[in-house]
């Protein structure tokens, strides 16, 4: 009982810097009818009462398709698709009314629930909701007439930021209206891609069947640019749904920073994938100017002109261009414009099962937005893909940037023996290690 005690309670501090930078953003959430009529979605809902009681701003957009076929089923309708779109005629839009408002209520009561010994207990979450989304026909297309199928027009970001900053989370259904009172079908898919590029939103969060983007071959996509996705779904080569790397992909390509794809059927995804450092599902980002990859050989000189500054005032070991040739495998570089603005090096220990993280460096025109944080997400990803259990680093100034990257102190014991040979006991180096 003391171990997982100390588990939760080292969980808890580890999450506390995700804490502090999500507070006061804008997330746009995105899940379709399958995700709330799974058994998970008890669980989801309480998740996300935990983000809005974090002080993060909230926007829901769900979908209803399999509530609308089954109304369909049930009054005996013809369901008709063109292109995988629906073509909403007057009695199948009665049943997406039914259907949305049906689902709608669903959501609100699950998130106004508060009994005691339940995990919303005393939350008082406000949900809003309403004519937020201004509609236009689809119209006809192919000799096609999709009667009341619409395509969003514009979304009321005023309207939704005053919820917003009530401390109220704000639910979008599938459906919009038009200036002449018209109601139509909407794919929950473009009210939350528009939602969020309109609201400029820091985070679109897709759920998915599917554990994350996930290729033909079953492999599990974490961290991936958007042309690289771009091209996989030209290819054909992803699994996960078509709307889903659709939305992530609008999004990204329209300026949103961060755009995650997760399982709606694993309990605590949304908080795995939000306050942990290797997260659970997939993140898509753009990175248009900036490339973070193995470093070659042409590098050399970059990272030369890099960490010269940080080696004259005595920050990192200087390093002569004849090593840094012979070990150029172990680095990775960030390059922006051709320009190299960032590095760190990975030396394996296969023998003692560890690594040294080593020669980490930003360029001072460009520290900030999380570089250094990138530059070890790599470095730990190339370290788990070898099989290792522990990084150590080495350093003199950056001590506190460490601690804040989940490193504690450790001591001369810890270090691999041929490392210890070669310490140098006038740098006096504190060293931290980082289990993975």
């Amino acid at each position: 009982m003391v171990d997982a005690n100390a588990d939760n309670i080292r969980l808890f501090r580890s999450s506390a810097p995700y804490i502090n930078a999500h507070r006061g953003k804008t997330f746009v959430l995105m899940f379709g009818g399958e995700a709330i009529e799974h058994d998970n979605f008890a669980h989801i809902i309480h998740d996300i009462g935990l983000l809005s009681s974090l002080g993060i701003r909230l926007v829901l957009v769900h979908g209803a398709r399999p509530q609308i076929d089954e109304r369909v089923a049930l009054r005996n309708l013809q369901g008709r698709f063109s292109e995988n779109t629906r073509i909403t005629d007057k009695p199948t839009l009665e049943c997406v009314k039914d259907a949305a408002g049906s689902v709608r209520s669903h959501i609100e009561a699950l998130l106004t629930m508060g009994l005691p010994n339940s995990p919303m207990h005393g939350a008082q979450i406000r949900v809003c909701s309403g004519n937020m989304v201004v509609a236009k026909p689809m119209g006809v297309r192919n000799g096609i007439d999709f009667e009341n199928t619409g395509l969003v027009r514009r979304i009321d970001v005023d309207g939704i930021n005053d919820h917003l900053n009530d401390g109220s989370i704000v639910l979008l259904s599938p459906m919009g209206y038009s200036p002449t009172g018209e109601v139509f079908n909407l794919s929950h898919e473009d009210v939350a891609t528009q939602a969020a590029i309109a609201l400029r939103a820091d985070k679109l969060i897709v759920f998915s069947h599917w554990e994350g983007i996930v290729s033909r071959e079953g492999k599990l996509l974490r961290t991936i640019e958007l042309k690289q996705l771009q091209s996989l779904i030209e290819s054909d080569a992803i699994e996960t749904e078509e709307s889903v790397l659709r939305a992530l992909s609008t999004s990204v390509a329209a300026d949103i920073p961060r755009a995650h794809c997760i399982s709606y059927e694993k309990d605590g995804a949304l908080l795995e994938e939000l306050f942990t450092r290797d997260g659970t599902g997939s993140l898509v980002m753009r990175n248009h100017y900036e490339q973070l990859r193995q470093a070659t050989i042409e590098d050399v000189g970059g990272i030369l002109r890099l960490i010269q500054p940080l080696e004259e005032s005595g920050i990192l070991v200087k390093r002569s261009r004849e090593r840094l040739e012979s070990e150029i495998e172990h680095f990775s570089v960030i390059e922006r414009d051709g320009m190299i603005i960032g590095c760190a090096a990975l030396y394996v220990y296969p023998e003692d099962n560890c690594a040294e993280l080593a020669c980490v460096a930003t360029h001072q025109d460009y520290r900030g937005k999380n570089r250094g944080e990138r530059l070890l997400d790599q470095v730990v990803e190339y370290a788990k893909q070898r099989g290792i259990g522990r990084l150590f680093v080495l350093t003199t100034v950056t001590a506190h940037w460490f601690l804040e990257q989940g490193f504690k102190p450790s001591d001369m014991s810890s270090l691999p023996e041929q490392k210890k040979q070669l310490y140098n006991f006038q740098r006096n180096s504190k060293i931290f290690e980082l289990e993975l």
